[in-house]
């Protein structure tokens, strides 16, 4: 098996080299968002956040303060920041989230790009191959149409290598971008939930003062 994957590389021609470096590149970025991705599900705490936006619903403001404090969340935190007295909801959350998307977003340009650049390099293997190929036609003439159709085939290695990687990066840097916009989607509905409540909060402690 090694010997056959060595052997389409070495058919593939220099082309396989920037094609191999695109694969690296891309599995290692995908091992890397991995691993933020689990790193990341492990601090989220959805059922406190939960609590905490139901204690907020029922007025209960210290109560929920007190348990959006204890988690780790970053959501969490925000939310009990958001509940100081005097604090800047809008604020605190546009800056939760301006870093959120930056540590979100982190190498996916670098797998968008290998996901459009490794077809390309494909086709210009197999362009390349063709013109070798044809080359060879030119010089042999028609008395050997087999070793312009090998050639022709040699240089379909390369688009199906590319056309193959991108594939392959194309599925998870799907699911990342749609797990980081579900992220960042919830951090702009609880700032809102907050908004809300914060305005009504300031409406009772205006009407409770003499």
């Amino acid at each position: 098996m090694f010997e056959g994957a060595a052997r389409l590389f070495h058919d593939g021609g220099p082309i396989m080299y920037p094609l191999l470096l695109c694969s690296f590149v891309g599995l290692t970025v995908v091992i890397e968002r991995s691993i933020h991705q689990v790193l990341r599900n492990r601090k989220t705490d959805r059922k406190r956040l939960l609590e905490v936006l139901e204690l907020i619903r029922l007025e209960k403001w210290e109560e929920a303060g007190a348990k959006a404090a204890e988690s780790e969340d970053d959501l969490l935190t925000a939310v009990s920041h958001g509940l100081e007295g005097g604090g800047d909801i809008r604020g605190v959350f546009e800056m939760l989230y301006a870093e959120k998307e930056r540590g979100l977003n982190r190498y996916m340009m670098v797998l968008d790009t290998i996901i459009t650049l490794a077809p390309l390099l494909g086709i210009l293997g197999t362009v390349l191959g063709i013109i070798e190929s044809f080359d060879l036609l030119g010089a042999k003439g028609a008395r050997d149409p087999m070793a312009v159709t090998g050639g022709i085939a040699k240089a379909l290695i390369t688009t199906a290598t590319g056309l193959g990687i991108a594939i392959l990066m194309l599925i998870p840097f799907n699911f990342f971008r749609s797990t980081n916009e579900t992220a960042l989607n919830e951090i702009e509905e609880v700032a809102t939930y907050m908004e809300t409540y914060s305005t009504k909060r300031k409406g009772t402690n205006a009407k409770a003062q003499p």
